[in-house]
């Protein structure tokens, strides 16, 4: 195939600003679709990416296209995904394109995502094509939002396409601007194969499937290929190039995008950003950008039953099967039996996995409060990796405690800029600029601790800002923080499942908020039940669930006052004995109650 005939694009949008809608255009126009199988969001193929209306996992699909000069072009969409949990998938589809289509709703204007992944593409000197979306609508502000790309990449307003995706209006402009505007792929034929893993998907007939765009040589069905970053060495079964369904090819060359199935049996070798190369003939050295992809939120998973620990163990493993960048251990609580410890990426992506056990596996769960991963320095001079508080060692082995904290974008109106400060100075946020956008919105930076932001950080700035704001974050590293174990006991047993590491400054209010909960939830026993927040040995807040009373004097009808005495000495005695040996039922309700306390 003639490179100069290859385009290779994504589309860069914010939630809801009709990228998926777009993509179903570029499919109508290009005939990849017939008319009778087009359906809306035809990439987004998950039940829940079709629910929320996002994309979950990356898609690439190859069109065919004649443009206006008569001439006929491959062109390669990688679609990725917007959310930022999965911000490093979107380095990876960019690093496989050689230009991007930033698509900016007409009536809401440019939002903190779209400019997040529109300088990771500009970093990646990406060719950028900006398109005004949705100019049809009543609301529409077409001057306002050209002028706010216009502040935003420094392009010249006829640069600016405007269309309709629904309507479809605009759509082949788009597709000409992408041939005029984005550059042919470069590379070299006649070099080591060097090809970028830009994702991977787990088929249960033929194993773990890579998506693939070559950047240097060709690979060939029946080639010996090599991973560089495991070291491990496959034959080709098959290549071949993505339209709606797989199309198999001898062999892709220098600029194609495709796909490539080499009998690998988990989807952990096929790791996004590692480079596939010729295993008689390697490359020197990798392309650029890889690395590991790192959990930032963890959780315990525990089943409600526990019969049902092997089938939440299966669930877990075909799910990994299908995204690399889930991570679980087992784990054994006390309060909760057995269960798993899982790593997510964010917070989307742990609700993501929770629905897809409960829907795709019928799983019954309960998962406990999300916390990040610590680094802990002991006396011994060793840094330690803790995710789980129940790990922390007591505090006269650890000199320091280091947290994780992460660059925060947030675009909110004017009118709302003193509701986000005072939120975000209750959250321990480090002030850093403010810029406006155009005069009615302005990009507020901050730096926050990961753990003040993961827990309903989002949903107190939508409701603040009556829904306006939009956020989004980057990992920028570990410092130290001046972080204490905050325990949960109930009549002196802590309970593991409900300790977590605090602020100092906070330990005392979450302390009390917690016990008030608590209080409000477990249920009276025959005896007196303390609730207690400790910090150490210190206690430093305590409610109490009063003692049901049984009324042992009632079959009394009158007569001596002694006898009425001694029924109420032996209850207390009674009382005493059962305070000793009584165990307190804690219901599941009060470990998901912890993620309502404001």
């Amino acid at each position: 195939m003639n490179i100069n005939h290859i385009r290779n694009f994504c589309i860069i949008a914010h939630i809801d600003h009709g990228k998926s809608t777009l993509a179903d255009r570029f499919l109508e126009v290009t005939g990849t679709v017939r008319a009778g199988e087009m359906q809306d969001q035809v990439l987004d193929d998950m039940d829940l990416e079709r629910e929320r209306g996002i994309t979950i996992k990356a898609h690439a699909i190859t069109m065919k296209y004649e443009s206006a000069e008569k001439k006929k072009y491959t062109l390669n969409l990688i679609d990725t995904p917007g959310h930022v949990d999965f911000s490093y998938e979107v380095s990876r589809s960019l690093a496989a394109c050689e230009g991007a289509i930033l698509v900016v709703d007409a009536a809401q204007g440019v939002e903190a995502q779209t400019i997040s992944t529109l300088y990771q593409a500009i970093e990646g000197d990406l060719t950028i094509i900006p398109v005004i979306n949705k100019v049809d609508l009543p609301s529409a502000q077409i001057d306002v939002v050209k002028q706010q790309i216009i502040d935003l990449i420094g392009c010249e307003g006829e640069e600016i396409l405007l269309a309709s995706a629904k309507a479809g209006t605009g759509v082949t402009e788009i597709l000409e601007a992408v041939i005029e505007r984005i550059p042919a792929p470069e590379g070299e034929l006649d070099v080591p194969l060097r090809a970028l893993v830009f994702d991977s998907v787990y088929d249960s007939y033929r194993g773990a499937i890579a998506y693939i765009r070559v950047v240097h040589g060709e690979i060939r069905t029946g080639m010996n290929i090599k991973f560089f970053t495991t070291g491990k060495v496959f034959e080709v079964a098959e290549v071949g190039t993505l339209s709606l369904k797989k199309d198999p090819q001898k062999s892709i060359s220098v600029g194609e995008v495709g796909y490539c199935i080499a009998g690998i049996k988990d989807v952990q070798d096929t790791k996004v950003g590692d480079t596939i190369m010729d295993s008689r003939n390697p490359a020197k050295e990798p392309l650029p950008g890889y690395r590991e992809v790192l959990p930032m939120v963890y959780a315990g998973m525990f089943p409600t039953v526990s019969e049902d620990y092997e089938d939440l163990r299966t669930a877990l493993d075909k799910l990994r099967l299908n995204d690399a960048s889930l991570v679980f251990e087992p784990e054994t609580s006390v309060a909760l039996g057995f269960g798993f410890r899982v790593g997510f990426l964010g917070l989307l992506h742990m609700e993501i996995v929770q629905e897809r056990l409960e829907r795709e596996y019928g799983l019954d769960m309960l998962t406990t409060m999300p916390n990040v991963e610590y680094r802990v320095s002991r006396a011994d001079g060793q840094m330690i990796e803790v995710d789980n508080p129940a790990e922390l060692p007591s505090r006269g082995d650890y000199d320091f405690i280091e947290e994780p904290f992460i660059r925060a974008q947030i675009i909110v109106p004017k009118d709302f800029i003193g509701n986000v400060m005072k939120l975000s100075m209750d959250r321990r946020g480090i002030y850093k600029n403010t810029s406006y956008i155009d005069p009615t919105r302005a990009d507020i930076t901050y730096e926050f601790p990961l753990s003040e932001i993961i827990f309903d950080f989002f949903d107190k700035l939508k409701s603040m800002t009556k829904g306006y704001a939009s956020f989004d974050y980057d990992f920028i590293g570990f410092r130290k923080g001046d972080l204490v174990k905050l325990d949960i006991l109930i009549n002196g047993d802590p309970v593991d499942a409900l300790s977590h590491i605090v602020h100092k400054d906070k330990a005392f209010e979450w302390g009390r908020k917690i016990c008030k909960k608590m209080k409000e939830i477990i249920p009276r026993q025959m005896f007196e039940v303390a609730i207690q927040a400790a910090i150490g040995s210190k206690i430093i807040s305590r409610e109490t669930v009063r003692a049901m009373r049984k009324d042992v004097t009632s079959k009394c009808y009158g007569g001596d006052i002694s006898r009425k005495r001694k029924l109420l000495e032996k209850q207390k005695e009674g009382k005493k004995r059962m305070k000793q040996l009584g165990k307190v039922e804690i219901p599941q309700d009060a470990f998901l109650a912890i993620l309502k306390v404001d």
